[in-house]
């Protein structure tokens, strides 16, 4: 996660941690967390409880109270309560797409 001088990744550091939760990608568990890092690619996070037992491979990183600002992550590395997460982005998009009902043209 500490890509120093690759791709000119810039990060953001929160002093404090930032209030966030961490959720299943079908809502049956949910974490507290403090953010403490965060750039466009990955963040570094803080969970407060246990993350024993819970499915990491893939969820969400809600960043605001609503859930109307989130992330798709996944686990890159656990270090007691501190975690490195990569965000994913939406590589499979277009391959769900081609039972679309709205008029579009298959060649």
């Amino acid at each position: 996660m500490t890509e120093d001088g690759k791709g000119g990744v810039e990060r953001v550091t929160f002093s404090r941690g930032y209030d966030v939760c961490l959720m299943a990608i079908d809502g049956t568990w949910r974490r507290d967390c403090q953010l403490n890092a965060i750039s466009d690619t990955d963040a570094t996070l803080t969970v407060e409880g246990s993350i024993q037992g819970l499915n990491l491979k893939e969820f969400f990183l809600l960043l605001s109270s609503t859930g109307l600002a989130y992330r798709r992550c996944e686990l890159v590395r656990v270090n007691g309560t501190e975690m490195d997460i990569r965000f994913l982005r939406g590589k499979n998009a277009k391959k769900k797409s081609g039972g679309s009902k709205k008029g579009e043209a298959m060649h």
